[in-house]
């Protein structure tokens, strides 16, 4: 097995050792594994993982393929070994790194729809039936992934290879993949979010993986060709994978066999390919990296004959808007060419070559539902004024410049919530002030004249920073994050800050603090930024500059109060308000059903925020309850004033709010209150509404 220095082979006698306990709801895939893998490369130590509760491994840590196959499910017990002069530091971040789900985003836990069982039609019956992937109905023709050009022959002469000349070969379409991946993560970046480009950073952990590399030059050195002996180390990667009992580790396999893909086609000018034409694009799989090509303009649709809800294909079809179906069974792929397709992502129907009626009823929904769209959208410039004269500012949740170019043309009215900390993570050091200003002015220059608030650094233990030395905790979600760990490291904040301050000369800006709990902990703050603007503005704070904070802790909701004089404006996180309020991990799937902002619990909290900022500061939501058709309204009655939703649901959101009474509605809520959970709460308002 491989080391962190590349000798060779594993320690015999460790110098240190911890066992950790995995949370994760799919145990170590692949983005897990490559947080570990980048971690672990940091330090002048070699590391390797046992576990405990299988009794498999060793495996090396720098090796994404071996960590894989190690079969990690939640609730797995690993002992992890460590060796080599930074032992204990290496050891203690992965502790930590464990501790916080290894950074884990949520993202597979939450596919779409239920396994519809009867969606085939015209004899396509093999297996259990289509899965739902990606919400909406597509229809066209069927289409196929057309071949990239014909490979050339690897070794050019038809000799004996040369064992130097095709290393480098190796070498070589392993860095232009590299260059793919990362552009791919950076534009993905940008456009979904770091969670979507986390999945080809993950990829370029799997480039690298030492189980795949040193079997594939070993077999290089033994005479075969780089195309041949990539191939075999990629084989045997993804045999160890099938092997696994865990269908969801089992169908990682599919990176692997992406990453091997990928490189193979460079080597042999075989090329990446693409949809035979517009339409419902049917295929085996789709590699990440086809699957970030597609567009909703081209491809209607997706069948996948394998996959399922939880690859990463399906994630970034659901981010990018186009309905999918998985698991549709081979028979879809001998489907002839231009076939019609129905697929209803949401179901997780599928119908193939429908009768006219069918045919026509569900082009009546598509059009309907694209009709009901275009009318929001047209409106959505419009501000958004409820039945009884009430205006409700909307606005949105960015993550990217491309998302503040999106809200703008989608009509929001600023930004309550930029996050910020995806210019922090998943790199070796903190950007300096120059480039936080550069992409906070690009950010705001987006929404021209419009109120753009930016979240401070918020990471802590459950996002670790490499760079940022953390003790482990025992307990992530109620340790250092947030404003306790920017106080803790508050040069990282006065960089901030500086940044924020240069932009707000010129734009209206808001600076929202996360994770407060207490009035002193702004008191700080206020102080950090008053320093920033004695060097920067000589002591004069912007006009359009506001301080606010997020209100995440019940404690801080009931004594709102208290931040009266201290902030321009608070702005409640429904996300983590619920689950602190119901003591209900907002990412663990058990307890779902107990994560919903509707709980009367929660509702009370937010009252007692409105009534405490009556005249003194302005109160909005940026959590997921903002864009809920059913708390949206709620939480406007309540005396939110400022809604913060994604900016694809703003044109909804606005068109939803223009048909309630909000007086009405704020008269019946105390009946509501006094409910016992979100689902009885739900079902009163749902009957309301029908």
């Amino acid at each position: 097995l491989g080391a962190a220095t590349g000798s060779g082979a594993l320690p015999a006698e460790p110098v240190a050792r911890a066992e950790i306990t995995v949370e994760n709801p799919h145990g170590l895939h692949a983005r897990p594994v490559a947080r570990l893998v980048a971690l672990v490369r940091e330090h002048n130590a070699q590391l390797s993982l046992r576990n405990l509760t299988t009794g498999a491994g060793p495996a090396a840590a720098t090796s994404p393929t071996q960590l894989a196959t190690l079969g990690v499910q939640r609730g797995h017990r690993l002992q992890v070994e460590a060796t080599g002069p930074a032992a204990r530091q290496a050891l203690d971040a992965v502790v930590t790194l464990a501790r916080s789900g290894f950074g884990d985003d949520d993202l597979l836990t939450a596919a779409p729809g239920p396994v519809a069982t009867n969606g085939r039609v015209n004899g396509l019956s093999n297996g259990p039936g289509p899965q739902a992937v990606s919400p909406g109905i597509g229809i066209g023709p069927a289409r196929f992934w057309r071949a990239g050009p014909a490979p050339r022959n690897g070794t050019g002469d038809g000799g004996p290879p040369d064992a130097d000349v095709e290393l480098r070969r190796l070498h070589d379409a392993r860095e232009v993949v590299r260059r793919t991946l990362a552009g791919l993560a950076a534009s993905t970046r940008a456009e979904l979010g770091a969670a979507e480009a986390a999945i080809f950073t993950a990829h370029e952990a799997i480039l690298d993986d030492p189980g795949l590399t040193g079997p594939a030059e070993t077999a290089i050195r033994a005479g075969q060709s780089a195309e041949a002996g990539w191939s075999r180390a990629v084989a045997a990667a993804e045999q160890a994978f099938a092997a696994l009992a865990d269908p969801y580790l089992r169908e990682r396999g599919q990176d692997v066999r992406a990453v091997g893909d990928q490189v193979l086609a460079e080597l042999t000018g075989g090329g990446a390919g693409g949809p035979s034409g517009e339409g419902v694009l049917v295929v085996r799989d789709l590699t990440p990296a086809q699957a970030a090509g597609l567009s909703r303009e081209h491809v209607t649709a997706i069948v996948l004959a394998q996959g399922s809800a939880t690859s990463h294909a399906a994630i970034l079809a659901r981010s990018r808007g186009i309905p999918a179906v998985a698991g549709a069974g081979d028979d879809v792929l001998q489907l002839p060419e231009a076939t019609a397709l129905i697929v209803d992502g949401t179901t997780g129907l599928l119908l193939v070559d429908p009768p006219d009626d069918v045919l026509g009823r569900y082009r009546a929904t598509a059009a309907e539902q694209g009709e009901r769209a275009a009318a929001e959208q047209a409106r959505a410039g419009e501000p958004a004024v409820t039945r009884d004269g009430r205006r409700v500012h909307v606005e949105a949740n960015l993550g990217s410049v491309q998302d503040a170019l999106d809200a703008a043309r989608l009509g929001a009215e600023g930004a309550g919530l930029v996050r910020t900390e995806f210019l922090f993570l998943d790199r070796a050091a903190a950007p300096d002030v120059d480039e936080q200003e550069q992409l906070y002015r690009a950010i705001a220059e987006a929404l021209p004249g419009l109120r753009v608030t930016f979240r401070t650094l918020d990471v802590g233990g459950d996002k670790p920073l490499p760079y940022l030395r953390t003790t482990p905790e025992a307990n992530p979600f109620l340790g250092v994050r947030g404003v306790r760990l920017t106080l803790a490291a508050p040069q990282l904040l006065r960089d901030q800050l500086t940044a924020l301050v240069r932009v707000a000369r010129e734009h209206p800006l808001g600076i929202m603090v996360p994770m407060v709990s207490t009035p002193g902990e702004l008191q700080q703050v206020h102080v950090l930024l008053a320093d920033v603007l004695r060097a920067e503005t000589g002591g004069v704070r912007p006009p359009g500059l506001e301080l606010g904070v997020m209100v995440e802790v019940p404690a801080a909701a009931l004594k709102a109060a208290a931040f009266a004089g201290l902030v321009d404006f608070v702005s409640i996180g429904t996300n983590d308000l619920t689950q602190y309020t119901l003591a209900a991990e907002r990412g663990h799937a058990g307890l779902s059903a107990l994560g919903d902002a509707l709980d009367p619990g929660v509702l009370r909290l937010v009252e007692a925020v409105c009534r405490a900022g009556a005249g003194r500061f302005r109160v909005g939501v940026c959590g997921e309850a903002a864009a809920d058709p059913l708390a949206g309204p709620v939480l406007a009655a309540l005396g939110v004033t400022e809604l913060s939703v994604s900016p694809a649901a703003l044109p909804a959101v606005k068109a939803r709010l223009r048909e309630i009474d909000l007086a009405d509605l704020a008269e019946r809520l105390p009946a509501c209150l006094a409910l016992p959970d979100a689902g009885a709460v739900r079902s009163v308002l749902t009957s309301e509404r029908s």
